[in-house]
């Protein structure tokens, strides 16, 4: 469990953790038990908590009602609740999700998905936030324009996740490249494409907010990187049934492709540049004894 993995360097950021869930006091011993947790795993088993933070999942419960059969709810079933339909002791689960909290409690963050199977891991929020833990599996490379330093946010996934590749980039001296926007001056934006992998689909890249390079000599006013940035790459593993069997015939997955990017100095733009990239992560299994109740 990432969380559990992480705690201590959480712990290091000053962050806390806690999990909530409507299990009873039981099932989360158990749990904890067997997976060695160091936090606090919270049971609100009559789903008091999860109401007055807006997440009870209502879904399940009208799954069991009159209008079971309406194909609206059997949808929302499949999306929100179980691909394999619903079952009475789901009543009283929440939305799944992460929220961070403020040291008064207030909340300052939210994270929560469409599809109840994916979920975002803990290092894929911390980059999104922009307090990544430390870089794992890094791999670094250097140009005649650049440095690069790219690592995925997690080194292993499973059915569901939600996680991302990072890449820093720290241009040379007087050296820029090109960010989104450029494209309509004929430049080329810097880009991490990325091969597509079955049952895995890619989200747009995250791009960090870039500034204005005026190019005296065609007066030209362009979106550009100067100083060192990062991209955020994330990726989603499918929740769809039979990705799981999929999965056990896999000790890992290879994501490759390349880093393209156009740099320019105050004279010069060089040729376009086609840089390689390949990252294999290990592939695990659901907890099924938990993922089933």
């Amino acid at each position: 469990m990432e969380l559990q993995d992480r705690l201590e360097e959480l712990r290091g950021q000053g962050l806390g953790v806690a999990a909530i869930s409507y299990d009873s006091e039981t099932v989360l011993a158990d749990f904890a038990k067997r997976r060695a947790i160091g936090f606090p795993l919270l049971s609100d088993d009559n789903s008091a908590v999860i109401t007055d933070f807006g997440i009870l999942n209502t879904v399940a419960a009208e799954a069991q009602g009159p209008n079971a059969e309406n194909p609206d709810v059997v949808a929302d079933v499949r999306q929100y609740v179980s691909v394999f339909g619903a079952s009475s002791n789901i009543v009283g689960t929440p939305f799944p999700g992460t929220f961070m909290l403020d040291a008064e409690g207030k909340v300052t963050a939210r994270f929560f998905e469409e599809f109840y199977r994916e979920r975002n891991t803990t290092a894929n929020v911390m980059l999104k936030l922009g307090a990544g833990l430390s870089p794992i599996a890094a791999i670094e490379g250097e140009t005649a324009h650049l440095k690069l330093t790219a690592y995925p946010s997690n080194t292993s996934i499973t059915v569901g996740t939600r996680f991302s590749f990072a890449l820093e980039v720290e241009p040379n001296p007087n050296i820029h490249v090109y960010a989104p926007g450029a494209d309509a001056f004929g430049y080329r934006v810097i880009a991490l494409n990325l091969n597509p992998v079955e049952h895995v689909r890619f989200e747009p890249v995250l791009f960090p907010e870039s500034e204005i390079y005026h190019f005296e000599p065609l007066d030209e006013r362009v979106p550009v990187y100067q100083e060192p940035f990062k991209l955020l790459q994330e990726a989603v593993v499918s929740g769809e049934p039979g990705v799981e069997d999929a999965f056990k015939e896999l000790d890992g997955l290879t994501f490759s492709g390349t880093l393209d990017y156009q740099a320019c100095d105050d004279a010069i733009c060089f040729d376009p540049v086609s840089l390689p990239v390949s990252f294999t992560l290990d592939v695990d299994l659901l907890d099924r004894e938990r993922a089933n109740r």
